[in-house]
């Protein structure tokens, strides 16, 4: 087979139809960029994507707060600061450096504070998503041959920074009409939000949801939860962009493996990060689900951040050879983000070596 374009080949291996290789991804940290740049890797001004060859491109990113744009900054330290967001959330974020921040406090923590103070302002409003950059980096994708998917978070992402995780697994058990409510009320906005973007500035070439609904061996919910409150709304998200030819590709750190079964009943084309730490095994998915969807990621970056090229190639062949002897499809990344512990030259090892044994 003569050698894809990055969109050819993304696009071949999300309909399962021949390819040459697979194709590459990765999030790589601030922190990761900015070491790479001080040891003179790569320019300051340089867009590192481009810089790595990596064959995806992403905007579209969706606002669901209530108040959009409200950033209430009420105290502050040298490392961190603690800001009440447009939903009334209090969080701690870090100053300097990268991390999740920290939940303090929720406005609401029931169905009575979701109705009263977030649920009449859930509508599309143009200035939940940035129209002009959703255009221009769908622009330069389509113009070097990349693919461009929109990224963002659909109901479970959407839910719980309005009450906080512990609020949102309880209302779960003991509320489920407040949480169908929720998330339907957040899937007609993903939706309405789509419909005013995607009319005025083109379709991308797939979806791309970041849902993190696992943890360390388990996920939040149960299957059967997932099935009840969950799924539904995946599903209508997922057939709208399906009616639109357009694939899915899920995200998901934590244990999920669970979830599986339902999440390809929603709809996904496509499994990433596949975190090796929470216990989420691809070769073993493979077995289990390869004739479904592809996977994307798997790769432990504890192994890359050894900066020892033999256990990066170990790694690398245990999990990537399995895929290709059954033509799965697969997006070589890793199994969750680059720290900035990996060495460059280990990154394009990493890289390199993946891709040339990511055949087909």
């Amino acid at each position: 087979m003569t050698t894809l374009t990055p969109r050819e080949r993304m696009t071949r291996l999300l309909h399962r139809k021949p390819v040459d290789r697979a194709s590459f991804s990765e999030s790589i940290w601030g922190e990761t960029a900015a070491r790479w740049t001080r040891e003179g890797h790569v320019r300051k001004d340089e867009d590192l994507a481009d810089h790595m060859k990596m064959e995806i491109r992403g905007a579209g990113w969706l606002d669901s707060s209530a108040h959009i744009g409200v950033a209430d900054i009420l105290s502050e330290d040298e490392e961190t600061k603690l800001v009440r967001n447009g939903n009334g959330a209090v969080l701690r974020y870090w100053k300097n450096k990268a991390g999740t921040p920290e939940h303090v406090d929720f406005l609401v923590q029931d169905r009575a504070g979701w109705e009263e103070h977030i649920r009449p302002f859930m509508v599309p409003d143009r200035r939940r998503t940035d129209f002009k950059g959703y255009g221009e980096t769908r622009r330069k994708a389509a113009a070097n041959d990349l693919f461009f998917v929109w990224q963002g978070v659909n109901v479970f992402e959407q839910m719980h920074p309005i009450c906080g995780h512990e609020y949102m697994l309880i209302g779960m058990a003991l509320e489920p009409d407040w949480i169908r409510d929720m998330a339907n009320q957040l899937a007609d906005l993903t939706i309405g939000m789509w419909e005013m973007l995607f009319q005025e500035e083109g379709l991308p070439d797939a979806i791309w949801f970041y849902e993190d609904m696992g943890f360390k061996d388990k996920p939040f919910m149960s299957p059967a939860m997932y099935r009840e409150l969950i799924q539904p709304c995946h599903k209508r998200t997922m057939d709208w962009a399906h009616a639109r030819k357009l694939p899915v590709i899920l995200h998901s750190c934590g244990m999920v493996e669970s979830l599986v079964p339902g999440l390809i009943e929603a709809g996904i084309d496509m499994l990433q990060a596949l975190e090796v730490k929470a216990g989420m095994d691809m070769i073993r998915l493979n077995k289990q689900y390869g004739d479904k969807i592809g996977f994307m990621g798997n790769i432990d970056i504890r192994e890359i951040a050894s900066n020892d090229r033999k256990r990066i190639d170990a790694e690398l062949r245990k999990k990537i050879e399995p895929l290709m002897a059954t033509h799965t499809p697969f997006v070589l990344s890793s199994d969750h983000s680059t720290p900035p512990d990996v060495d460059y030259d280990s990154f394009l090892y990493f890289r390199d070596r993946g891709l040339e044994i990511a055949r087909y």
